[in-house]
């Protein structure tokens, strides 16, 4: 577990967070009652009877509680969350008092994209030796009315003893990529035989994070332009590399394991193999944030839009970074936010972790057209955009970057379930016209030259990068 932010109750006030319970006063109030009783009527039996009330009440009372408990949040630590994996976190409660909490009521929120199925106490042992009574609850037992229900969403009762904590830990499984939230929670705690009861001790939650899947995803090796200076990618400019692009007459700074022999002694002058250099590719992945469409169903369900984009953006960088591409990830969308170009498993992680806060942001207003510019995306850089091609302003974008001169490869992210609505009237009408409409902006998309491709994980892309490769090889016509 990570380490605890513990909040403690204000020094200059320590009991300023303890109430009386309605108990005490009944009690006050039924011995004080016997007893005035007892006094006016001069009857010993009241008096009697009242006596085990103020003395009980008074025992109970003898050490009153000066510190609120403690609350904490701590977070699994075994490594990176993926979806579908095994979360872990705990709400833990601590007694700093000088007595001992007779009843802990405690209750947490949790992300419903976090399915908790287990929930159970455990203490670390108790100063006095005391053992915290332990409540757990499995996720066949959350039943309700038939219809299931989280396991945390409920209270839980334990108690304290002085100097101890008790743990709420809480397993179950992660179903979606994001910043889900464990909390916030709270305690309420009753000493002196339930005669005190403090406020509420509430803490903000604690943010876990779940990192997209990584879908499997394959590509050719043909790539429009290599520009970089070492990669896996044959360019067409001669280096050092292991392409043979054919022979040539010996020059200065030739090294002499690239002579070729037997053409020398034929040609009795000395010739060398002339090899292409091996150079690294940019890869540039635009996410269109500007639509949603579809339901998420987490990482066993539906894919929304959303999902689809974070997903195969995560495969294609995985893919590109492993074969020591550089790949750098733009926003478009009215915060147009961007990752810089870098290679490594370090930018691996950081592409993780930047599309943990990826957001859809509708807009009116047309996104800043200038973060598009030469000194963010290069002319020799391949722009795989991921779009739904819900909005008229994706399109015009594409085909703003095909006119500039870009490589550029639409995915389509839109659900392939996705269905018609089922009001009465025009309502499925207006759903063909749409989806005609939209037929027709793919088409004119690839007049223009940018292809569109359905995301299907591996090989998704393979077609339409060898075209795309193709075309860049090509003479260019008319001097363009």
């Amino acid at each position: 577990m990570t380490g605890p932010t513990v909040p403690t109750a204000t020094e200059a006030e320590p009991a300023a967070g303890w109430a009386p319970t309605p108990a005490l006063g009944r009690a006050v109030l039924l011995a004080g009652l016997l007893l005035v009783a007892g006094v006016l009527l001069g009857r010993v039996d009241l008096i009697v009877l009242a006596a085990p009330f103020a003395l009980g009440t008074a025992y109970a009372l003898r050490r009153r509680p000066t510190a609120l408990p403690q609350v904490w949040i701590t977070r699994g630590d075994g490594g990176p969350l993926v979806e579908g994996g095994d979360v872990a976190a705990a709400v833990s409660v601590g007694n700093p008092d000088t007595v001992d909490y007779d009843l802990v009521v405690m209750r947490t929120r949790v992300s419903p994209w976090l399915r908790i199925d287990r929930a159970g106490f455990t203490g670390d042992g108790a100063v006095d030796g005391g053992e915290p009574s332990a409540t757990t609850e499995t996720a066949a037992t959350a039943q309700d009315n038939g219809r299931r229900r989280s396991v945390a969403d409920r209270p839980f009762v334990t108690s304290v003893p002085i100097g101890a904590a008790v743990d709420l830990e809480l397993a179950g499984k992660a179903l979606r990529w994001g910043r889900h939230p464990v909390g916030p929670a709270g305690a309420r705690v009753a000493t002196a035989g339930g005669l005190l009861v403090s406020r509420a001790v509430i803490i903000e939650p604690e943010r876990v994070r779940v990192y997209p899947r990584t879908e499997p995803f394959e590509a050719v090796e043909a790539m429009p332009r290599a520009a970089g200076l070492v990669g896996a990618h044959h360019s067409r400019r001669p280096g050092e590399g292991g392409e043979l692009a054919g022979v040539r007459v010996f020059a200065p700074g030739d090294r002499l394991r690239r002579i070729d022999w037997r053409v020398s002694l034929r040609a009795r002058q000395l010739h060398v193999a002339a090899t292409l250099s091996d150079r690294d590719a940019e890869v540039v992945v635009l996410l269109d944030v500007l639509a949603e469409a579809g339901r998420s169903g987490g990482v066993a369900g539906a894919a929304s839009v959303l999902d689809t984009t974070v997903r195969a953006t995560a495969a294609i960088a995985e893919h590109y970074l492993h074969r020591g591409d550089r790949v750098s990830l733009l926003e478009y969308g009215p915060a147009a936010r961007r990752l810089r170009p870098a290679a490594g498993r370090r930018q691996y992680l950081t592409v993780l972790e930047w599309l943990l806060d990826v957001r859809v942001h509708a807009s009116a207003h047309e996104p800043y057209d200038q973060v598009f510019g030469p000194q963010l995306l290069s002319s020799d850089a391949l722009v795989v955009v991921l779009t739904p091609l819900l909005d008229e302003r994706s399109a015009q974008m594409l085909a703003r970057l095909a006119r500039g001169g870009r490589f550029v490869v639409a995915v389509d992210t839109l659900p392939t379930d996705l269905t018609s609505p089922k009001d009465r009237g025009w309502a499925e009408v207006a759903y063909r016209l749409w989806r005609l409409d939209r037929e027709i902006m793919i088409g004119q998309l690839r007049e223009h030259g940018v292809p569109v491709v359905r995301w299907a994980g591996a090989g998704s892309l393979d077609q339409v990068l060898r075209d795309v490769a193709r075309l860049a090889t090509a003479p260019r016509v008319g001097g363009r």
